[in-house]
């Protein structure tokens, strides 16, 4: 008699537009600017922050290796022109 070691392949399914799919990301009210606009955001980690932003808060440069906020609208769906990041700080006194 023969085995079935097969695998079954996972069914893949298309994620949501708004990012609210990956892990830690939250919902918050926005910045006092945004009009009481709802934000999505997720706390990026000191190793996975590899380039330089410009934080809105504070225009200040954020260098490789700082842990920050990346925050979007979320109806805009947070594609790469509508996320900005902060500096924790920043984010917290917004």
């Amino acid at each position: 008699m023969g085995r079935k070691n097969r695998r079954r392949r996972p069914t893949l399914r298309a994620l949501p537009k708004d990012g609210t799919s990956f892990y830690g990301t939250q919902e918050t009210e926005g910045p006092r600017w945004s009009f009481g606009e709802t934000y999505l955001f997720r706390r990026i980690g000191a190793a996975a922050a590899r380039k330089f932003y410009l934080c809105p808060g504070c225009n200040q440069n954020i260098p490789p290796g700082v842990d920050h906020i990346v925050a979007w609208p979320k109806e805009y769906g947070g594609g790469a022109d509508d996320r900005r990041h902060w500096h924790r700080g920043c984010w917290d006194r917004r």
